[in-house]
Order: C-alpha cells, then sequence, then structure tokens
C-alpha cells in the first residue's frame, strides 16, 4: 500500500494478475469452462468455471479487489499543487490551477452540475488572464474526474507525447480543475477564447480499469455544449491505449476539427481527407 499526500491510502498496483489455469491442478475441484482460452484475448469476465453451483474462490477475490480499486479510485484525492508542480516542471509550461463549484468530494459526486461549472472565483480568474483580443488555438484541460489516479498515473506521459506536436498551436496555458467533470472545459474554452478546449480526464472506474484517462475535445467550446459535440478518446491506461498512440489520435482529431469547425458525431462521420492534388 501507498499512502497519498493527503494521507488517504491507495493500492501500490491496480492491476492484478487474473489469468485462467489453462491445465488445472489434477486434484482441483474447479469444473474449468471449456472455453478458457478465450480469456487470453479479452479482460472481460468470461469462462469463470465453477465449483458446484458457484464461482471458483480465485475468480470471487478478484472481482472483489477489483470493486474496491474502482471504489478507492472514485474516492481518492489528488495533491493539485504537487501535481501542478509537476506539470510546469516537467513540461515547461504554466498551469492555472482552479476549481468547480463542487466544494468537495461527497458533493461532486452527489452533484455532477456542480463540477460542470467553475467557481466564480475561478471564472473571474480566467477570466482577467484572457487579454483582449487574445485568441487560442487550443485549450488544454486536466480534471480528476472519477478517478485521480488516472490523472496521476497518465496525464504527463500523454501530454509529453503530445505537445511537441502541437508546437505550431497557439495554445492557451494549462487549466487544472479540481472536481472537474467533462463540460466544465465548455466554459474553460469560451473564457479563454479558444478554438478548441480538450479536457484529460479520469474516467468513471470499471472492474477492469480502474485508471483509464478520456481525453474530450470540443470545437467552439462554450456553455451549452452537449455530448454529442465531442469526439473522445478513451482507455488511456497502462492495459490500454499508451500515451504515444492517443496522442497521434488527438492529433489527428484536433487537425479534423480545426480544419472542418466541427467536432461531435458529424466529424465522426467525415469521409478522410484526400491527399494534395488528387481531388
Amino acid at each position: 500500500m501507498t499512502q497519498w499526500p493527503n494521507g488517504s491510502i491507495r493500492p501500490n498496483s491496480f492491476i492484478m494478475d487474473t489469468a485462467p489455469m489453462d491445465h488445472p491442478p489434477p486434484d482441483s475441484i474447479v469444473v474449468y469452462n471449456p472455453w478458457t482460452f478465450l480469456r487470453r484475448y479479452t479482460s472481460a469476465r468470461i469462462a469463470l468455471g465453477r465449483v458446484g453451483n458457484s464461482l471458483p474462490t480465485r475468480e470471487v477475490l478478484a472481482f472483489n479487489l477489483a470493486h474496491a480499486q474502482a471504489q478507492d479510485a472514485v474516492r481518492a484525492a489528488l495533491d493539485h499543487i504537487h501535481f501542478q508542480q509537476q506539470l510546469e516542471t516537467q513540461l515547461g509550461v504554466k498551469c492555472l490551477r482552479v476549481e468547480s463549484r463542487a466544494a468537495d468530494r461527497e458533493t461532486y459526486l452527489r452533484r455532477p452540475d456542480l463540477g460542470r461549472r467553475l467557481s466564480p472565483a475561478s471564472a473571474d480568474a480566467l477570466q482577467q488572464l484572457r487579454a483582449p483580443a487574445q485568441s487560442f488555438a487550443l485549450a488544454l484541460v486536466l480534471a480528476d474526474g472519477l478517478s485521480a489516479p488516472a490523472l496521476e498515473h497518465h496525464a504527463l506521459p500523454t501530454l509529453q507525447a503530445l505537445l511537441p506536436q502541437l508546437n505550431t498551436w497557439a495554445l492557451a496555458p494549462l487549466v487544472l480543475v479540481r472536481h472537474g467533470r467533462v463540460a466544465v472545459a465548455d466554459e474553460i474554452g469560451q473564457l479563454l477564447g479558444a478554438q478548441l478546449a480538450a479536457i484529460l480526464i479520469g474516467e468513471r472506474p470499471g472492474l477492469t480499469a480502474p485508471d483509464s484517462l478520456g481525453v474530450y475535445v470540443t470545437w467552439d467550446p462554450r456553455l451549452g455544449r452537449t455530448d454529442a459535440q465531442r469526439n473522445c478518446v478513451s482507455n488511456i491506461h497502462a492495459a490500454g491505449l499508451s500515451p504515444s498512440d492517443a496522442a497521434a489520435r488527438l492529433v489527428a482529431l484536433l487537425s479534423a476539427a480545426r480544419r472542418h469547425h466541427l467536432t461531435g458525431v458529424s466529424l465522426k462521420d467525415l469521409p478522410p481527407a484526400l491527399p494534395p492534388g488528387s481531388a
């Protein structure tokens, strides 16, 4: 176990080896499922086997562990001050720390609407930051979301892979949001006058990936945008999409959004861009 800076506890690892036994011991009382070999290709809980009418103890314990890890991820608190320092030191960029209208974790979990808006003080601070006639191509936002470990583990390497590919873009300062939901990036992008907003946020933990990071991209961010007007690159974690692959997808998505002036379901339906001179 490892102690978070705020004193809470989290497991050392969010990954448990639950690989099935292809050849059970001769004296095993477990009746193995004939489709057990398929578990090599998926993290879904299939072909679990049985002991009488019950699940094997191994599978019950694995499920209970995954459930506990998901609960821990939802409740975990990020040390925002330390994380802000990490971002600024390792990325060499300015990072602003703001808060949503959810005053604490319990309120954030019970009132999703409060996590979608900035606190009045934070909104005022961002409003004052924007210079007259200044505009940005992209506002990058980070939020703990429903899994602070996801942000802690995967946001920095994803940004390290992404930012060098955006060196010609006019980027707003990074914004780190405490108790933020996806839609909080709409208000941030609007206040900063950004063409695009992309928020890196801890996804709702599942029973296979409690530290999965997602990135939601919105063209012309402003209050009132809906999820249908966003695109998402998801499942960024150790057993999922790598930071480098996520960065490559994000660059392609951001470039397409900028070219066509839209994101969301309409962008997904666009045909691939033709090479120059092929039309």
